[in-house]
């Protein structure tokens, strides 16, 4: 083996499907950064391949002969922690293995049933290679065992009096839904003020992701719906490909979902929300960006400060991927950089 080859991210791949198996060799055959070091098609062999060969990332399918993926993931996770990137076709309706693979300690996912020609598979070998780069720098400390963080019960002693603050937004992205779960499950059912919340995520999942949040919270969480008022006690998931808003209809406020600004990285994005804050609620605007790769949310941090609102950011020892809320940091001076597990009392003691 050479230098340069020692210096790629070695990755398992993980399918009952040879088609697919062969797919993602040939995906990055070639590749300068990433090398296929060996597959496996069943979950009992990917366990066993993990404790052999040490890899960097995981690709991993869900539904398996012998040991599925979830169960499988979980042994990982346990027995030989490593970043793993479910592989899978998630996409039917109410499908909640996705979010599950993220709650076991998954770093992301990637549909692929939605391949059906090159340029399909190119898309897919698009999403994989920049999943797998950001998988192979994430620690996984962060990943595993935060079942205990994330089970604390429904409105649980928190308090929060009525405050001047009229909006609450959320950013986040990479590690994502487990952070929000950890965050919305501390939250009391009566906290005084709405909370938007956007979540990068592939569409047709962030409906599944607010019903899940809406089971293990006292909050009500929806996808959000354009036009509707949003109400107190309430938390409003982006639907992925628009953009959440706000807009003012005389004494209340409204949720605005369309697909302006086309130009930007992500839809929806953090930026348009927090942009949108400041525009509508300006100082009575709260913000928390939450883990996650990327910039998304400096920009929309920089007006939101600038209209007089407040900004939090998760902090490095917490964050799945400090991306986000570093960019933040070096954006603006923040209010506050909190512990994930110290994000909801701080927001209800803001409120």
């Amino acid at each position: 083996m050479t230098v340069h080859e020692r210096n790629k991210i070695r990755v398992l791949v993980v399918d009952d499907s040879a088609f697919i198996r062969r797919a993602v060799i040939m995906m990055f055959n070639g590749n300068p950064d990433i090398q296929v070091i060996d597959v496996a098609s069943n979950g009992e062999m990917a366990v066993a391949l993990v404790k052999e060969l040490s890899p960097d990332v995981v690709t991993l399918d869900v539904k398996m002969p012998v040991l599925d993926g979830l169960a499988a993931l979980e042994r990982i996770m346990k027995e030989c922690p490593t970043p793993v990137i479910m592989l899978s076709s998630l996409t039917e309706r109410g499908d909640d293995n996705a979010l599950r693979a993220l709650e076991l300690g998954a770093v992301d996912f990637v549909d692929k049933s939605s391949v059906g020609g090159p340029m399909d598979i190119a898309a897919l070998a698009r999403e994989l290679t920049a999943k797998i780069l950001i998988a192979a720098r994430v620690d996984v400390g962060k990943l595993k065992g935060g079942e205990e963080e994330r089970s604390t019960a429904p409105g649980s002693r928190l308090s929060a009096a009525k405050g001047e603050t009229e909006v609450v937004v959320i950013g986040a992205s990479t590690g994502g839904p487990p952070a929000l779960q950890a965050v919305l499950g501390k939250i009391p059912g009566d906290i005084p003020a709405p909370i938007l919340i956007v979540q990068h995520m592939p569409v047709g999942f962030t409906a599944s992701l607010a019903d899940r949040l809406d089971r293990l919270s006292a909050l009500t969480v929806k996808e959000a719906v354009d036009g509707e008022p949003v109400k107190p006690g309430t938390a409003y998931i982006a639907p992925a490909g628009v953009h959440l808003k706000l807009r003012r209809r005389g004494s209340s406020l409204r949720v605005r979902l369309d697909h302006l600004p086309e130009e930007t990285l992500h839809r929806p994005s953090v930026d348009v929300l927090l942009e949108s804050a400041a525009g509508v609620c300006g100082s009575k605007a709260l913000a928390f960006v939450l883990t996650g790769m990327g910039r998304d949310g400096a920009n929309g941090a920089k007006a939101l400060k600038a209209a007089g609102g407040r900004v939090f950011v998760e902090s490095e020892e917490t964050s799945v991927v400090f991306g986000m809320p570093k960019a933040v940091m070096d954006a603006v001076c923040v209010d506050g950089v909190v512990p994930l597990d110290a994000v909801a009392d701080t927001m209800a003691k803001m409120i």
